[in-house]
């Protein structure tokens, strides 16, 4: 029997009746990240801080590999916040710090400013946090609407706060 195998990439061979049979590798196991649940409620309780103080926002969850979890915005949240918090939220998974900290360090560390420039997935705004549990970084919240970043960060630090002994 002659048996030909051709573009393996991600599959796997598996024996069945004395055949080789191609699968598909399984998948690998998903990053880290807060559930669907605590996803939800630190983008409700964001929104609903910045609300409050009648702002308009995103809020965005993202998981430890930088996908997205949730993304939600309050009614009239202009189309450019979703963006925006991704970009806080991304910046927050990249350094492991949160994204107006890592904005501080690059005034004074020009490398780092250098490659925040040319990622244009990064961004340096306040606003983006990270998301620990049990001292490991699982995710990250960024909320980006309120007129200034301290503004979405005392939100973004309000909902973690809400969420904190949920988070794993």
């Amino acid at each position: 029997m002659k048996m030909t195998l051709v573009g393996l990439g991600a599959l796997s061979l598996v024996a069945v009746s004395g055949v080789a049979v191609a699968q598909p590798a399984p998948p690998p196991p998903p990053a880290p990240g807060p559930s669907s649940a605590v996803a939800l409620d630190l983008a409700q309780t964001a929104i609903a801080a910045c609300a409050a103080n009648g702002y308009k926002v995103t809020a965005v969850v993202l998981n430890s590999a930088g996908a997205e979890r949730l993304l939600l915005s309050s009614d009239g949240a202009p189309e450019m916040t979703g963006p925006v918090g991704i970009r806080k939220a991304f910046t927050v998974i990249t350094f492991k710090a949160p994204s107006g900290a890592v904005g501080d360090r690059a005034k004074s560390d020009q490398a780092l400013a250098d490659r925040i420039k040319a990622d244009p997935r990064l961004i340096t705004w306040a606003g983006g946090e990270p998301l620990m549990a049990k001292g490991e970084l699982i995710g990250a919240l960024g909320v980006s609407g309120a007129p200034g970043g301290d503004k979405d960060d005392a939100c973004a630090t309000a909902a973690i706060a809400k969420v904190r002994d949920r988070l794993g």
